[in-house]
């Protein structure tokens, strides 16, 4: 499985922005995903998780209320809304993605990653 993340970027503060990851190697539907970011100093934080079917999602504190994460299982695309966007958002944003069916909310649960995408929000 292959992860290609795009979507990132320079925003001001309140802003938002639409982080899109590309799978390639299994068909959507079988792989349960998530996002986290990780800021320089600082540990690989989780942000949001989706199942493999798209109907369950779960959230990490700093990411409710403002990122939704979605999948399109027939375009093989996972997507992270993040808006309000705040100066403690600047991070890598990574997508993972595992072949189990629970909502995973840790780096070790998960098999395979993107590259990442740099987010930066400006005050």
């Amino acid at each position: 499985v292959q992860l290609v993340e795009s979507g990132g970027g320079l925003v001001q503060a309140g802003g938002s922005l639409k982080l899109s990851c590309v799978a390639s190697g299994r068909a959507l539907g079988e792989l349960a995903m998530g996002w986290f970011r990780q800021a320089p100093g600082k540990k690989r934080e989780f942000l949001a998780a989706i199942n493999r079917r798209g109907g369950s999602v779960t959230y990490s504190d700093s990411a409710k209320g403002r990122f939704a994460i979605s999948k399109d299982n027939a375009q093989s695309t996972l997507f992270l809304q993040m808006n309000d966007l705040k100066t403690e958002d600047t991070a890598v944003y990574s997508c993972a993605a595992g072949m189990f069916w629970f909502l995973g909310t840790t780096p070790k649960e998960y098999t395979y990653w993107g590259q990442g995408t740099q987010v930066t929000v400006a005050s």
